[in-house]
């Protein structure tokens, strides 16, 4: 009989934990974080671990959990739809100029990255006066948003029309990459913004609420989930919906800026989306495993259903992959979203300098300053061996390389 290419543990009381994880590193506290969630009475078959598992707020990210008639808010978390799109052009390497700071400084120009602390005066990670491109994008939102607003009048004072097509802070990046025959690729990293944060944020405090009268032996407040019939489940539902397609229509936005930037930087005219891929890695959906309609909350995970193409992008100065998704069953048709972070932010910061940054991130155009040393390289785990872990859940189709990357 063939072993499986993933380990399973048997949580006593709960599902087992299939783990796509040999040859990386998984945290204890991640790994306690998995036997939790495998313990709640909504979850079904079994829990999926990518092998860029690392510990997250309530679920684990870099999880697949399929829920009956349930969702947890927490496991979906705070930025909703948070995902990649990647477009490839007709550029060549050398069409590129030798000195590529002028290219990030137009991306940086037609698109508001970054933030500004609320007691500093207007935020900078958002549009003073949005463009006709967000105007039209928010046309198809707006109606549903005031709807959601209606019920849940407190969303109506965040950040939302003002920022969609803006790109954020921490690991939100946009890119200029190279493939293996030196075509040109856009890529980009981001979510609902302000939106999408207020929303999961608020329907997680909810949760807890209603926990409080259903849920008595829970293992982790942040794992409170609404289940079918309860107050707000339908609300929440509708509002993550929502914020999911913010998302998609936040990255297509910025897109549409991105190209027009390298119309403005480059000489030689290009087309673009020759192949296009735009997808979701935290997201909650119905779908039907094994037989069965289920909620699949993917924190931190992509759909890799057959012939699915889905992104898989590696850390600042690290390769990333476009992949095609094999179906397989066992993960939930499911792959890893990234390389996954084998330390905190703070950890990240106390341990590495400005001079490593500039080290390990030769050869990009990028920031290499004190405020993005969280995002190092080696704060990540091995793309590698990530990518050596999954074979049964994709195929590479293409492997990129960044010149230029943008971070706020």
């Amino acid at each position: 009989m063939t072993q499986p290419p993933y380990d399973i543990e048997e949580v006593p009381n709960g599902v087992p934990v299939k783990m796509w994880t040999r040859g990386v590193p998984v945290e204890e506290d991640a790994r306690k974080q998995l036997r939790n969630i495998a313990r709640l009475p909504i979850v079904y078959q079994h829990v999926a671990v990518m092998p860029d598992v690392h510990l997250g707020i309530g679920a684990t990210i870099g999880s697949v959990v399929p829920t009956l008639k349930a969702i947890i808010p927490a496991a979906v978390g705070v930025d909703l739809g948070c995902g990649m799109m990647a477009c490839k052009t007709t550029l060549a390497a050398s069409d590129l100029p030798d000195n590529l700071s002028g290219v990030r400084a137009a991306i940086e120009r037609a698109v508001p990255v970054g933030r500004t602390p609320t007691r500093q005066g207007r935020d900078r990670g958002a549009w003073d006066t949005p463009p006709a491109e967000t105007d039209r994008a928010w046309a198809a939102l707006a109606q549903e948003f005031e709807e959601i607003c209606e019920a849940h009048p407190r969303m109506a004072k965040t950040n939302n029309y003002q920022h969609l097509g803006t790109l954020g802070t921490g690991n939100h990046f946009i890119e200029l990459c190279l493939d293996e025959r030196q075509a040109v690729w856009i890529m980009l990293h981001s979510g609902s913004r302000g939106v999408g944060n207020a929303i999961g944020t608020h329907f997680i405090e909810l949760a807890k609420k209603d926990a409080e009268l259903h849920q008595r032996n829970l293992p982790d407040q942040d794992l409170a989930y609404f289940e079918e019939g309860a107050r707000y489940f339908g609300d929440y539902v509708k509002a993550v919906g929502w914020a999911q397609k913010f998302a998609a229509a936040n990255r297509e936005v910025m897109m549409v800026r991105v190209i027009q930037a390298l119309r403005q930087a480059i000489a030689k005219p290009f087309e673009t989306h020759v192949e296009a891929v735009n997808c979701h890695h935290n997201y909650v959906q119905r779908e039907t495993h094994f037989g069965q309609e289920v909620f699949v909350t993917r924190k931190g995970a992509v759909s890799a259903a057959q012939g699915q193409l889905g992104i898989i992008p590696g850390s600042m100065g690290a390769k990333s992959y476009i992949v095609r998704g094999k179906g397989n069953p066992e993960s939930f048709n499911s792959c890893s979203h990234g390389a996954g972070r084998t330390m905190s932010r703070t950890q990240a910061k106390k341990r590495f300098t400005v001079a490593d940054q500039i080290q390990a991130t030769e050869g990009v155009e990028c920031r290499k300053d004190a405020d993005v040393i969280d995002e190092i390289p080696m704060a990540y785990k091995d793309i590698d061996a990530v990518m050596a872990a999954q074979q049964d859940l994709v195929e590479v189709v293409y492997t990129l390389k960044q010149v230029v990357c943008v971070k706020g």
